[in-house]
C-alpha cells in the first residue's frame, strides 16, 4: 500500500496522523469568524482546515427548501432552510480570502466540492487534495469528474455498504487515480458509541488497500485518539471556537483545547504504536542494572565453599550473576569469602 501526498505532507500507515480542522460552515457567513478559526486551528497544530464548497443551487432542491421553512430548534437554525444556505454559503471570493490567509497562517486550506463548478474553482485555489462528502460517495459522475483532476481524494464512507464503497473505488481508479484515502465515518450528529465501530478501518484498508483514517462526528477527544491508535492516518473532526454559538455544527465540533489535544497526542500515540519488532531499548538495557535481581548470599561463606542452592538468594540490584543462570553457579567453589547478602560476579567463583 502507497502513502499518498496531501501537498508536500505524506499520508499513510508510517506517518503521523493528518488533522484536518473541519471549519466547514461554522465560519456562520462571517469572515472575521473565519479567520479567528483558522488561526485557532493552526495554533493548535492542525494540518488543514476545511470548508464546504456549495451554493444555494448547487445542493439542495426547490422540494427540500418547501418542506423546511421554519425550524423549532433556534439555537442551530434560523429562519428558513433557503435563509441558512445563503447565509453560510461560502462565496468565490470568500474562498479566495480564506485560501490567502491560509497561505499566511502556514494551513493548508482545503474543501469538499458539491459541483464540477466548485471543484474548478478549488482546483484553481492549487488545493492538496479533494474531500468527497459521504453522501456523494455514489455520486458517481461527480466522482470521476473530480478524479481526472489527479489530485489526492479524501473520501468519506458515510452511509455506504461495502459494494458502494467499492464501486466509488473502482471509478477514481479507472481515470487513473490511484491517490485515494478512505475515511471510515458515521453520518449521525453524534453518534452512539454503540454505532462507531472503528474496527472497520482494518475492514477498509484490507478490502481496497489503501490508507485510512476517521472523519469524526463524537463529543471529545476520546474516540479520534483511540481511531489513531487502531491506525487512522487522518482525523477530521468539526471545529468551532465556541460550542454554544449559533449555527449548525458548533454543538459537535471540538473546541481549540480539545482539537491541541486530537494533535499533539495523536502524534504521541502515533509514536508509541512503533513496529511489531520486539525491541529491548539501550534504556531499558540500562534500567536491568537498577531492576533486575542478582544471586546473593543467603549467609555467610567461607572462601572454598561449594554453592548449592540453599546458599543463594535472589536480589536487586542486576549487577551479579543473574538467577536466571543459578544452574551455571552451583557446584562451583568461592573464590573470597561472603558476607550475607552480598551480591555474587562470575569472578567471585572458580
Amino acid at each position: 500500500m502507497n502513502s499518498v501526498k496531501f501537498g508536500d505532507v505524506p499520508v499513510g500507515t508510517d506517518t503521523h496522523p493528518y488533522v484536518i480542522a473541519e471549519i466547514g460552515s461554522n465560519h456562520n457567513g462571517d469572515m472575521n469568524l473565519c479567520r479567528q478559526l483558522i488561526d485557532a486551528a493552526a495554533e493548535a497544530g492542525a494540518h488543514a482546515v476545511k470548508f464546504q464548497s456549495w451554493t444555494e443551487k448547487s445542493l439542495i432542491a426547490r422540494e427540500e427548501y418547501e418542506r423546511n421553512t421554519e425550524y423549532s430548534d433556534k439555537k442551530r437554525h434560523f429562519g428558513s432552510l433557503w435563509d441558512m444556505v445563503k447565509a453560510y454559503q461560502f462565496t468565490a471570493e470568500q474562498h479566495k480570502e480564506a485560501h490567502a490567509y491560509c497561505l499566511e497562517r502556514g494551513i493548508a486550506f482545503c474543501s469538499t466540492p458539491f459541483s464540477p463548478e466548485e471543484t474548478d474553482l478549488l482546483e484553481s485555489l492549487d488545493v492538496p487534495f479533494y474531500k468527497i462528502a459521504s453522501m456523494d460517495i455514489v455520486h458517481l459522475p461527480f466522482l470521476k469528474y473530480v478524479a481526472r483532476k489527479q489530485r489526492p481524494m479524501l473520501i468519506s464512507t458515510g452511509m455506504a455498504t461495502l459494494a458502494e464503497i467499492e464501486a466509488a473505488v473502482e471509478t477514481v481508479r479507472a481515470e487513473g487515480n490511484d491517490q485515494i484515502v478512505l475515511l471510515h465515518c458515521v453520518s449521525i450528529y453524534p453518534p452512539d458509541y454503540e454505532m462507531i465501530h472503528l474496527r472497520n478501518m482494518a475492514t477498509l484498508q484490507q478490502a481496497f488497500d489503501v490508507p485510512v483514517g476517521f472523519s469524526d462526528h463524537t463529543m471529545g477527544t476520546a474516540i479520534p485518539l483511540a481511531a489513531i491508535a487502531l491506525g487512522a492516518c487522518v482525523i477530521e473532526k468539526h471545529f468551532t471556537l465556541d460550542q454554544d454559538m449559533e449555527g449548525w455544527d458548533h454543538a459537535i465540533s471540538a473546541t481549540p483545547a480539545e482539537l491541541r489535544t486530537i494533535v499533539e497526542e495523536g502524534r504521541n500515540i502515533r509514536i508509541a504504536l512503533g513496529g511489531g519488532k520486539r525491541i529491548v531499548t539501550e534504556a531499558e538495557m540500562e534500567k536491568r542494572k537498577k531492576f533486575r535481581r542478582s544471586l546473593v548470599a543467603r549467609r555467610a561463606l567461607p572462601q572454598g565453599h561449594v554453592l548449592v542452592e540453599a546458599d543463594l538468594d535472589a536480589k536487586r540490584p542486576g549487577t551479579g550473576i543473574s538467577p536466571a543462570e543459578m544452574n551455571y553457579a552451583l557446584g562451583r567453589k568461592l573464590a573470597r569469602d561472603m558476607q550475607e547478602d552480598d551480591v555474587i560476579r562470575w569472578e567471585d567463583l572458580v
